[in-house]
């Protein structure tokens, strides 16, 4: 039985990721297992002063979690399991941990809108799970519900090198779990006619995805992530999968200014996975 590692801070951010993750749970019979991970408070003066025994933190977190786990129960079926880890430590280190033992179909991660993406859940952790995780990170925009489910997926591809860098076998589990629609995308920011490279890299990924039956898009857009959100928009996409790379789409969608972040203002939840 798969299963969804959904991390928490109780915020509304976290709690609405959390409800996505219910859903999904609840459509492909996936376990959901919560993780908190608490560090202690220390006061910086002339020397540090921890504000709070551990012993106490590790007792009043697995309280709150103990309760959260009792109101999930009630929400999933009978025969999906609802696990709890309470953990010390770094977010981003304990979730690669757990994420080692447990090999989760996808961690799913609310994203802070108010002010923009580069300033997330957990304050930068959601941009360091995606850049860090070796697992598949799903990041739900505030507010967003989970609706009537997946159907439509959007896979944003540049074309470079696509038989290393496609995360094939992720994508293909992906589709056939949701037994959704796939849609390759390519934005082209330049202007110039695509060239022979593109033309070859493209027939090797329907090569790869062939089975999928995915339809192709080339788009002319002067922006990638307004081109993204634009297609995503106007087709219903229900999930963006990127590939996180170095100065790549997830980065300038963290990095950009407010009006250049996908997950922000297009309110589709983005699937990071690595290559």
């Amino acid at each position: 039985m798969k299963t969804i590692i959904v991390p928490t801070d109780f915020s509304p951010t976290a709690t609405n990721a959390m409800h996505y993750a219910i859903q999904m749970a609840k459509q492909i019979k996936a376990n959901l297992l919560l993780v908190h991970v608490y560090q202690v408070p220390v006061s910086y003066t002339d020397a540090p002063i921890v504000l709070v025994s551990v012993d106490e933190l590790r007792k009043a977190a697995g309280a709150r979690m103990q309760t959260l786990k009792e109101e999930v129960e009630h929400l999933v079926h009978k025969e999906q399991k609802v696990y709890t880890e309470t953990i010390l430590g770094n977010v981003v280190d304990e979730l690669e941990n757990v994420c080692k033992k447990i090999k989760p179909f996808a961690v799913v991660m609310g994203t802070k809108g108010a002010t923009g993406l580069e300033r997330v859940l957990f304050g930068s952790n959601t941009l360091m799970a995606i850049r860090h995780l070796s697992w598949p990170v799903i990041c739900v925009p505030p507010g967003k519900k989970y609706g009537t489910g997946i159907k439509k997926i959007g896979f944003a591809c540049d074309y470079e090198k696509v038989v290393a860098s496609t995360p094939t076998p992720f994508i293909k589990e992906l589709v056939k779990t949701f037994g959704a629609q796939l849609h390759v995308l390519n934005i082209n920011s330049d202007g110039k006619e695509h060239g022979e490279e593109i033309t070859e890299q493209s027939i090797l990924l329907q090569t790869l995805l062939g089975d999928l039956k995915p339809e192709f898009h080339f788009i002319q857009h002067k922006d990638v992530e307004d081109g993204i959100n634009d297609f995503a928009i106007r087709n219903d996409l229900d999930l963006v999968i990127t590939i996180p790379k170095k100065h790549s789409l997830v980065e300038r969608i963290f990095n950009g200014t407010s009006s250049r972040q996908l997950i922000y203002h297009s309110n589709v939840p983005i699937a990071c996975v690595h290559e």
